[in-house]
């Protein structure tokens, strides 16, 4: 069996797909097995993508009283949380934390918003507006994630400066009913066609640990491969007093590394950056997720909870000896 997941990468390098048995498969390895999957991820993202690492910030730019009530989100104004509540933030605020951004060493920054979708006027304009300068102003590549959104908003986007659009699928479509009733999950798969018609790249992922079986884990990663998304964001469950998952059973370390292994496998030469969650998650196994095929993280502060200094994720990328992609505008 120690073979098997060293098979798979030498038949993925030459051109080969992986199919959702195997994957399944790789899911339920153990021990030394696990191991030899994580040298087959990493072995991959090597051959595809070289040894690099991308860096990318957030700003939580407009919080809560979202109306939608999806399970495991702080922002919903259907659970009783505490999280900070406030609308879109001004113009000023959103370039000094691009700023930050890029002095921190990250190459992407994402404007995220909550709420359903972003409307034409005041707020989409302010955002247009603050795209604009980060383009002029910084190196950093600017993204956004604001909902549901149709193609006149992300022709938008993208003409004011916008290069990344972020949409999370979040769990699989067999899941998804599970986990948000308010809205379809078509229509989170046809944003994602909508921003890649309009000339975005698109950053989609979704999060692990809600109550997912392996098969749907691997349902949503053939879905991205579906889609043709661009690069994609893994997160892990971090339970929030007030939502309907705070008492979800934790997810291991050893299941997030082979998630983002056969992840790595399924979608060879994409992006795949290891984000929320991570810290609580793979505790001291942290280092890991490069072993098992991660490209990148996210650095800084998440949504609503806070993530580790970024001197500390730049030294472990230091203690690993790998390098960090540079911002390029």
């Amino acid at each position: 069996m120690t073979n098997f997941p060293e098979s798979l990468a030498n038949r993925i390098i030459e051109g080969d797909i992986l199919d959702g048995d195997e994957a399944h498969r790789l899911l339920l390895l153990e021990s030394t097995a696990a191991c030899a999957l994580f040298l087959a991820a990493s072995r991959v993202r090597d051959h595809f993508l070289g040894t690099g690492v991308d860096l990318c910030s957030i700003i939580n730019a407009k919080s809560g009283r979202c109306p939608e009530n999806c399970s495991f989100c702080a922002q919903s104004s259907h659970h009783p949380t505490n999280a900070p509540v406030y609308p879109l933030v001004d113009e000023e605020q959103i370039i000094a934390c691009a700023r930050e951004a890029a002095g921190a060493g990250s190459h992407c920054f994402g404007i995220v918003t909550s709420g359903s979708t972003i409307s034409p006027g005041g707020e989409l304009d302010r955002i247009c507006r603050a795209l604009r300068r980060i383009r002029r102003e910084t190196a950093i590549e600017p993204s956004c994630s604001l909902g549901v959104i149709d193609y006149e908003t992300a022709l938008a986007l993208r003409e004011a400066g916008a290069v990344t659009y972020h949409h999370n699928l979040e769990t699989a479509r067999s899941f998804f009913p599970n986990i948000c009733t308010t809205h379809d999950y078509e229509e989170d798969v046809e944003t994602v066609r909508v921003a890649k018609r309009a000339g975005l790249k698109v950053c989609c992922g979704g999060i692990f640990g809600l109550g997912e079986t392996p098969e749907q884990r691997v349902e949503m990663a053939l879905t991205l491969r579906e889609l043709d998304v661009d690069s994609i964001p893994l997160n892990f469950l971090n339970p929030i007093e007030g939502t309907p998952l705070a008492g979800a059973d934790r997810i291991t370390p050893l299941e997030c590394l082979k998630t983002i292994a056969v992840y790595r496998l399924i979608l060879p030469d994409r992006k795949i950056a290891v984000c929320g969650g991570r810290e609580r998650n793979l505790r001291d196994l942290q280092s890991w997720m490069f072993f098992a095929g991660a490209s990148g993280t996210m650095i800084g502060n998440y949504l609503t909870t806070t993530g580790r200094p970024p001197e500390q994720d730049w030294q472990m990328l230091t203690d690993l000896g790998l390098t960090v992609r540079q911002c390029n505008g």
